[in-house]
């Protein structure tokens, strides 16, 4: 489950369900129900309910196309790759590849130079691939899957246990999620 928080009176959040679930079975309660159970806090602060806004189901997916370009086709965003929402950079990295096109867009018809464009693919696929080990590791650590077994819920809560307990895994983590550097 992530959360992502678009005002402060709304947030979306993400419940796990099997990606062929029906979204019948999921009325506003079991949602309400669910995120109780995930987001109980020791404290003893409450989880304010609300209207549920949206919901549906998202398929985790991850989609890398190489190279992104041909000839004088540029392909950005999710025409070149799709990453779960599981850490939150698709808006980040599509943003990214345009901020790369614009530039070398910028040097060709200004200039007519032709590098930036010539290495648009190498230079976004670095970027892409590096988001895409990040979204994956995320996934990895904040999910259940259908061949879960004992050993691998213990590494899974190990690993937890390290990105919260350790200095330099939550520094790693706010790097990645924060945001990688633009080139």
């Amino acid at each position: 489950m992530t959360q992502d928080a678009k005002a402060p009176e709304i947030s979306r959040l993400y419940v796990q369900c099997p990606p062929d679930d029906d979204i019948a079975n999921w009325p506003d309660e079991k949602i309400w129900q669910e995120l109780h159970t995930r987001l109980e806090c020791l404290d003893g602060s409450k989880l304010t309910e609300g209207p549920v806004l949206q919901k549906g189901i998202t398929g985790m997916r991850s989609f890398v196309v190489e190279p992104m370009q041909c000839g004088r086709l540029f392909l950005a965003g999710d025409s070149a790759h799709i990453v779960p929402p599981t850490g939150a950079k698709g808006l980040n990295l599509a943003a990214a590849d345009i901020r790369v096109l614009s530039r070398a867009l910028g040097e060709y018809y200004a200039f007519g130079k032709t590098h930036l464009l010539d290495s648009y693919s190498t230079t976004c696929l670095r970027r892409v691939w590096r988001v895409q080990r990040f979204s994956w590791w995320m996934t990895a650590m904040l999910h259940r899957f259908s061949d879960d077994n004992p050993f691998g819920q213990r590494r899974q809560l190990a690993e937890l246990d390290y990105v919260t307990s350790s200095r330099a895994a939550s520094v790693a983590l706010a790097e990645n999620y924060v945001g990688l550097p633009m080139d």
